[in-house]
């Protein structure tokens, strides 16, 4: 019985790990493909500073994928690029670097879009 709850609990844990490796992830490849212009327009720091900061939450989510015991270390890596992803990431994404106006900004009278 003790076995089977202990293969649960790993299974459990490998999961949470995956999961964890899979946000940071996401966060990584976010951050990478903005512009530089973008994080100081949004006064977010610099891209060197935020790509640095989630490609080591990556790497510490990666190297405990898998562990037995959930790492202090890749709670933290998680907490980093959630901070990245609940509030750089929003600001960033309003400056979309092409040059134009947004989509939904481009044919605007003073009534609304047109």
């Amino acid at each position: 019985m003790t076995s089977l709850i202990g293969g649960v609990q790993s299974g459990v844990l490998l999961v949470l790990s995956m999961g964890a490796f899979a946000v940071t992830l996401f966060a990584l490849v976010d951050a990478v493909r903005h512009k530089p212009d973008a994080y100081v327009a949004a006064g977010k720091r610099t891209k060197t500073f935020w790509v640095a900061i989630v490609a080591v939450a990556t790497a510490l989510c990666f190297v405990f994928v898998g562990g037995g015991v959930p790492n202090f270390l890749s709670i933290i890596g998680v907490v980093a690029a959630g901070v990245y992803l609940a509030d750089v990431r929003p600001a960033v994404r309003q400056f979309k670097g092409r040059g134009g106006p947004r989509r939904d900004e481009r044919h605007q009278g003073p009534y609304g879009p047109w």
